[in-house]
């Protein structure tokens, strides 16, 4: 079974102790529910692959509860200063060289020399990271590949009975993945869209960011294929065909009884919030899914980004 904790001291207090024990606990954050092991725990890290069916070669984010704990496992530089005072806490993971004595499990890494590094906004996050006094790697609580969980209940859906506990703490406000900045490249470097708009990291840092080419993966989220759900899906579709159903934007909406949009006000923030919520619901009807154009703008890049994985061949 596994248990749903409150999101109050008693629950807090639990979830840091069954992490201290190398168990799995789904937490939630601002973007969306991460399952968590103790980072510096090999045996505990290795269940997050088992429990996910996530491919070894994956890296995972890990989730401190400061900037100073985030010194501690990466090596840090006067542009990760820049942008930790910007944007932490907050959605934006700092990809960085390993710190000596980082004292990481290798699967965290998945053997590479970097790692990526989050201190969440989220208050019932940094709650459990301070009782447990250490670093939580923790990807989506979701089974590899499949539409990233919003709320508890995403989480038990995919994952329950397969981990030990999920803290419930109501629906992610984000509700996308975090913004990763590699500062292991030659300059800074956008490794993925997410729920920190690319031209606020930009303004801070003073300068265009490179874009990573996917060439090779040395972050979470680079797979071609990813956030999918069962059924096919389409993309930039005006309207429904037959045995479709349809997820809208703005004026792009839907006529159909199951159909659904992201915002009907074509609110790009409202729609990112929505966007795996609304993906689970029209997954449970197990009918294709035709989705509605989003702007390549502001968090529509991250919405589009995690659009066009969930459409890619399988």
């Amino acid at each position: 079974m596994t248990e749903i904790l409150p999101a109050d001291p008693s629950g807090i207090s639990r979830a840091a102790t069954l992490l201290q024990q190398g168990a799995l606990v789904a937490l939630p954050t601002e973007t969306v529910y991460g399952l968590g092991a103790d980072a510096r725990n090999g045996t505990a890290v290795a269940g997050i692959y088992e429990a996910k069916g996530r491919p070894s070669f994956n890296p995972l984010i890990i989730h401190v509860a400061d900037v100073n704990q985030a010194r501690r496992y990466g090596r840090w530089s006067d542009t990760a200063e820049i942008l930790a005072s910007a944007f932490w806490p907050g959605p934006m993971t700092l990809v960085l060289p390993l710190a000596d004595g980082h004292g990481l499990s290798s699967l965290v890494t998945a053997g590479l020399d970097s790692v990526g590094i989050r201190v969440p906004a989220h208050p019932t996050a940094r709650a459990i990271l301070r009782a447990l006094g250490g670093p939580v790697a923790a990807p989506s609580a979701n089974p590899s590949g499949k539409i990233s969980a919003t709320t508890a209940q995403h989480v038990l859906s995919g994952l329950g009975g397969r981990i030990a506990a999920v803290v419930d703490d109501g629906p992610c406000t984000v509700g996308l993945e975090s913004t990763i900045i590699g500062l292991n490249q030659p300059r800074p470097t956008l490794l993925r869209a997410g729920g920190l708009p690319s031209e606020a990291i930009e303004a801070a840092f003073g300068a265009p960011l490179d874009v990573a080419d996917g060439a090779e993966i040395i972050a979470p989220g680079q797979l071609a294929s990813h956030y999918a759900p069962h059924a096919s899906v389409r993309l930039n579709a005006q309207a429904a065909t037959d045995g479709e159903v349809y997820l809208g934007f703005g004026a792009a909406s839907g006529s159909g009884p199951d159909d659904l949009t992201l915002s009907a006000s074509g609110d790009l923030v409202e729609a990112a919030a929505h966007l795996f919520d609304r993906l689970h619901a029209l997954d449970r009807l197990r009918k294709p899914i035709a989705v509605a154009p989003i702007p390549e703008t502001g968090l529509g890049r991250a919405i589009n980004d995690r659009l066009r994985r969930a459409a890619a061949p399988r």
